[in-house]
């Protein structure tokens, strides 16, 4: 049989799903979620083979205006790595969020403009409809506003419709060989997704008070069979946020430390001890060269 492979981006704007839908994909947790925008910072592969077709579904950050307060050096990032997914891929998964249509949904249309890739519109959290006679005339509007290979209404929470999803994109998957062995699930390593799964559990406890200006950067990670060695330092960019970070008595980073040591063991079916530091380091996330340090660059 001919072999298939090729790339979807998953693209919109912050908080629609983005990250949730590829988790669902793929039966398995590759991506952070949170209730808060701008959870995804960096673009992440999460690799679906099936028989002779391999699927390579690229997560990316959410794409928002560049308001005053979100117009730092790690914003222009979000943005960069979300719009570079969109060059020589095979096909786009354009993630709305039920009947709302904002200016940002529109910033991410315009960016398609210039995309040659077959366009899929998903209209997501269509369960927390609660009048659903609004979806179809909603479905007929947004089919006006550009030439889209497919219009679904799907829950990637609930996976409503996203076998569906995944029916649309296998027909435009392209003939070609696998890149990847037919068993790998993402190209982000260990270390990166440990470092991610702390950041997550802050973001579920402390997102409205430590937003952006916090992240996790891994200092150790040792694998010594039975027991996985992790030491993750923390940082934020005043002391106010230490303070926050640790809780009273330490009870809010100890917190943090148990969440996310047990996603890890069973992310990595291993034991794992995991160490926790916090430290100030003052404007990283507007510091170009401090954000290439901390693993923030395009590929």
């Amino acid at each position: 049989m001919t072999q298939s492979c090729g790339f979807v981006a998953i693209v919109g704007r912050p908080n629609v799903g983005k990250s949730t839908l590829m988790n669902r994909i793929l039966g398995q947790k590759i991506s952070i979620t949170s209730r808060r925008p701008q959870t995804t910072r960096h673009q992440v592969m999460g690799i679906k083979t099936i028989d002779e077709a391999q699927f390579i579904y690229v997560d990316t950050p959410g794409i928002h205006l560049q308001t005053r307060d979100r117009n730092k050096a790690i914003n222009r990032f979000m943005n960069q790595a979300a719009t570079q997914a969109l060059r020589d891929v095979d096909c786009v998964v354009f993630l709305v969020d039920r009947t709302r249509w904002t200016d940002e949904d529109q910033v991410v249309l315009d960016k398609l403009t210039h995309v040659e890739a077959p366009v899929i519109l998903a209209v997501n959290k269509v369960d927390w409809l609660e009048d659903k006679t609004t979806l179809l005339p909603w479905l007929e509007s947004l089919s006006a506003r550009r030439e889209f290979a497919a219009i679904l209404p799907i829950s990637a929470k609930h996976g409503t419709n996203v076998p569906e999803l995944e029916g649309e994109v296998a027909k435009r998957l392209p003939e070609g060989v696998h890149y990847f062995p037919d068993d790998q699930i993402t190209d982000k390593s260990q270390r990166f997704l440990a470092a991610e799964l702390v950041r997550e559990k802050v973001m579920r406890q402390l997102g409205d008070e430590l937003p952006y200006q916090m992240t996790v950067e891994i200092e150790e990670f040792r694998d010594e069979g039975k027991v996985i060695h992790i030491s993750a330092l923390m940082l934020v960019e005043r002391q106010g946020q230490k303070k926050i970070l640790i809780g009273d008595k330490g009870e809010r980073i100890k917190k943090i430390g148990i969440e996310a040591r047990q996603e890890m063991e069973r992310a990595f079916d291993s034991k794992v001890m995991l160490n926790l530091w916090v430290k100030v380091k003052r404007g990283w996330s507007d510091d170009d060269r401090a954000l290439k340090s901390l693993g923030y660059h395009l590929d």
